[in-house]
């Protein structure tokens, strides 16, 4: 193990923590500097603890810590900016956002456009008005597909969204593809010979996505024409991050489906999971 290593005051969020030995916490930070962190934060479980109460999501903080092997131990920490308060309507949604870091992101692997896109993602969430609209829902689930899509972008598992990965051929509005996970989208064929071989291609059926172009087209620009266009991006977003989340299920999904009042699912299928 080598020398300890000493970092003050660097910008960052609680993404998670949980309970170490009798007052201490494990909190997991994603950094602009050097990217998902894990520290232990002695004694801040005690009932006059002076840090506790900053160790809070969607605060932005200054930490400083020790680092000494992938766990260090925090030496300081103070507010680094007003809290993004967000409202009851889309704080799973944040919390969603977190989840997706703390299982997708190594430790110490620095991602400064990504970190700076959370930041922006949190305002958006943040200044989303309390009182359920579809604009609102709207504006959420879009701001959620663009910081997914810079999120498999950083990892290096970008998604191919502009062309036909077999002919080469631009992606068309009006056409209708299957996205093969692994490699791209592929113009769907009425030919039961052409989709027998596009499905034996693929090692699961499940890895094909049925898409519009459009949808593709929408992704791509951040921007979606319509809900059918929104729940198709949605749809393989999903898909996509599936394949590197594995088959433990995210936790900001489950809270979700059981706060979500039935009423609201069936007026608004498009936002009907996270």
């Amino acid at each position: 193990m080598g020398a300890p290593v000493r970092h003050q005051l660097q910008a960052g969020f609680v993404l998670h923590q949980r309970a170490y030995r009798d007052s201490s916490l494990i909190v997991d930070f994603f950094t602009a500097s050097h990217g998902r962190i894990s520290v232990v934060a002695r004694g801040v479980r005690k009932p006059k603890s002076r840090l506790a109460p900053l160790l809070q999501p969607f605060q932005p903080l200054l930490l400083s810590w020790v680092a000494r092997g992938e766990l260090g131990t925090m030496t300081a920490v103070e507010s680094g900016g007003i809290p993004l308060m967000l409202n009851r309507r889309v704080l799973i949604s944040g919390f969603y956002l977190n989840e997706l870091l703390v299982r997708l992101l190594h430790r110490y692997d620095p991602h400064t456009e990504l970190y700076h896109a959370y930041l922006a993602v949190l305002q958006q969430l943040a200044d989303l008005e309390h009182a359920l609209s579809s604009l609102t829902s709207v504006n959420e689930q879009v701001a959620l597909r663009r910081f997914e899509k810079q999120l498999l972008h950083e990892l290096g598992y970008g998604l191919l969204l502009d062309h036909d990965v077999e002919s080469g051929e631009p992606i068309s509005d009006d056409a209708l593809y299957h996205y093969h996970l692994e490699q791209g989208p592929v113009l769907f064929s009425d030919n039961p010979a052409v989709r027998l071989r596009t499905y034996h291609s693929q090692q699961r059926q499940s890895d094909l996505i049925r898409i519009h172009g459009s949808s593709l087209i929408d992704l791509r620009h951040g921007n979606f024409r319509d809900s059918d266009s929104l729940r198709e991006g949605k749809r393989l977003m999903r898909a996509a991050l599936g394949v590197h989340l594995g088959s433990k299920p995210l936790q900001s999904r489950a809270m979700f489906n059981q706060l979500q009042p039935p009423v609201l699912v069936k007026h608004h299928p498009e936002t009907g999971y996270r």
